[in-house]
């Protein structure tokens, strides 16, 4: 099963848009995520219509920020690109009467909520201007010793 990838792709356009004084086309973006710039503008869109990101037409015009990266999470990122199922792990349901499944169902149910609970916490903790900041010192260059 090939993993959603939508959050992660969104998150590196943003840190790159975050950081270049330019608009990106969609072209420019698709190339740099290597896909269609169709699925660029249609995942982009969730973006904009949640105010994280602005698209202007014309010559000069593309993708760029449109809001305080201190102010959005990663979890708003997350369900502005549509909240992909966070695990591919689900229950079985073929026979409710059996009483192993309802065992297996509720132990597995119990364990995910749990799981999924604690990565939506996670997400929510960390905003854009964090994920910016890692970024930035990754870039830094690092002293000769000396």
């Amino acid at each position: 099963m090939r993993s959603d990838s939508r959050l992660s792709r969104m998150l590196h356009v943003l840190l790159h848009m975050a950081r270049h004084d330019a608009p990106f086309t969609s072209e420019q973006l698709a190339r740099m995520l290597r896909t269609n710039a169709v699925v660029v503008r249609r995942t982009m869109a969730g973006l904009r219509d949640a105010g994280y990101v602005r698209s202007d037409k014309g010559h000069g015009g593309g993708w760029s920020i449109a809001c305080d990266l201190r102010a959005v999470t990663l979890l708003d990122i997350y369900r502005a690109v549509g909240g992909p199922h966070l695990f591919a792990i689900g229950v079985e349901s073929d026979n409710p009467q059996c009483a192993v499944e309802r065992a297996v169902n509720a132990a597995l149910d119990d364990a995910l909520r749990e799981a999924e609970a604690l990565l939506i916490a996670r997400l929510g903790a960390i905003s854009l201007a964090e994920l910016a900041q890692r970024f930035d010192t990754l870039c830094r260059p690092t002293a000769a010793p000396g």
